[in-house]
Order: structure tokens, then sequence, then C-alpha cells
């Protein structure tokens, strides 16, 4: 037992609400109440209970930090009007509920980036000119449109896979569709560090040139450790730079969970709730 509160990082939850009642009554979890949770995004779509998912996150209050992943942006699309539901989503329990836009609003409050003792917190991934810094600061700009009263229209500029890498002189829509692209959908990259979308599988390295977003040469990020989820296909990868924690729960493999201060491994089995893709 620490003198302080353990911070434990979780992969995607996608709806899957048991296996998260499962993971916070663990003996290694439950038996430290003042416990502290990130989740690495997609709390919701795809599994069967995306209401009782988003809002047992929300009832940890201050003890959890979810950041927000593509699906988590797809509902606030959704919700705004910008989207329109697709053939697998699960987020009617969601729309529907009589308290939905305090879910909503909840959603469009959290983060997308989130950094503390040492570790970098997002969905998806950080484009190799990032430093931390300028990660988060990023992140703010698309957060600070998503908690703003026009979040509506900016949504509408969210879709598209271009432009396809960083430059600082972009500006409106073009901006924030790379900063929302890099943290919330990208996986893999060419040498340049240039996004690719089409790729969804493991990573398999001399594809076309392309590579892991972790494997580009030169990343910023040197000293600190990246932690993210929206990758089941590559799975639990524990290394000093980078943490995936996406093991495909809703696909009937695994919820993890991992502490930060000692690297402790928890994980629950899950029922498949949908077919593997």
């Amino acid at each position: 037992m620490t003198s302080v509160p353990g911070i434990w990082m979780i992969g995607d939850l996608q709806g899957c609400h048991e296996p998260l009642q499962a993971l916070l009554a663990h003996p290694e979890i439950a038996r430290d109440p003042q416990a502290r949770f990130w989740f690495a995004g997609d709390l919701i779509n795809r599994g069967p209970d995306s209401l009782g998912t988003l809002r047992t996150v929300m009832e940890l209050g201050d003890r959890a930090i979810s950041v927000l992943g593509n699906h988590d942006l797809h509902l606030l699309a959704v919700a705004a009007g910008v989207k329109k539901p697709g053939k697998s989503d699960t987020i009617d329990d969601i729309l529907r509920a009589p308290d939905a836009q305090e879910l909503i609003d909840w959603l469009r409050h959290c983060p997308l980036a989130h950094y503390e003792q040492g570790h970098l917190l997002v969905h998806a991934g950080v484009l190799a000119k990032w430093d931390v810094n300028k990660t988060l600061e990023l992140a703010a700009e698309v957060e600070s449109a998503l908690r703003g009263p026009d979040w509506k229209k900016m949504l509408h500029s969210m879709y598209g896979n271009d432009p396809s890498h960083w430059k600082d002189d972009l500006s409106g829509g073009k901006r924030l569709r790379v900063i929302i692209n890099a943290l919330t959908r990208m996986r893999m990259c060419d040498g340049h560090g240039h996004m690719e979308f089409s790729h969804k599988g493991a990573p398999s390295h001399g594809d076309d040139g392309l590579m892991p977003w972790f494997d580009v040469p030169g990343r910023a990020i040197q000293d600190e450790t990246v932690v993210f989820g929206h990758w089941s296909t590559l799975g639990l990868l524990i290394r000093p730079d980078v943490i995936c924690l996406d093991t495909g729960c809703v696909w009937g493999r695994q919820l993890t969970a991992l502490r930060l201060h000692d690297q402790l491994l928890v994980q629950i089995p899950c029922a498949q709730y949908q077919a593997q893709h």
C-alpha cells in the first residue's frame, strides 16, 4: 500500500459496463478507496451499456480523468445533429436518457490530453513534432472549442483525413482537424510523420513505408511516457516510452488496467459484444 493514492490507467471501455464494474471491484483496486483512474477514451459505443458505463465513470467524480476518444466525439457529433448514428452504434440509451444534456455536457468538458508524473495520456497518439507542452497546448485549443457556445459548428470541421501532417501555420477547421485526428484516430504514419488512416490492423513494419506513430524517427517526446488506447489489434504494449492499454474488451478479450507507479497489471476477461474485425 502506497502512502499516496494509486493511479490506475485503463484501456478502452466502449460501453462494456460489467467488465468495468468487475475491474473497479478487483481486490487490488478496491483496497484503495482513494485510487484515481485515467481512462484512455472511448468510454462508450459498440458495447451493450454505454449509458451505464458513462454514468459509472462520471460517478467517480474527481477521482477519474478521461480523455476524449473518437467514439466519444462521434457521440457529440450525433447529439449535435452533425452526424447520423451508424449501424453498429450503441449510443441511443445516452441520447434518450432523461439527463442526456448533462451527459453530453460532461463529455464536452473532458480533455483531449492529460499530463502528470511523467506520463502523457491521450486516446490515439502524438505526432512526432509535438513535445508534451505542444501537445497540451494544441489539445487545449480543441477543448476550448468544444466547451464554447459554437461547439456544434466546430464539430462540422472535424471530419476528413487532410491535412495529414502538422504545420504551425494551419488555421481554422484544418488546424482543429489535424489535432483531433492525431489525438483520437492516428495509428500508422510514414517516415515523415504523416498520418495514414486506412491501416487498422496490427502494425507491420515495411508496409508501404508505414510504421506505428510511436516509431517515427526523431520524436520530440523522449523522456516521458505516452499512454494511449484506440488500437485493439496492437493490444497491450508496455515500453519505457509508450503504453498501449486497448486490449479489445468489446471484441471479447480483456479490459486492462495498469497502475502507474509500479506497473501492476490487472485484466478482466470480457464477453464478446462485437464480431472480430
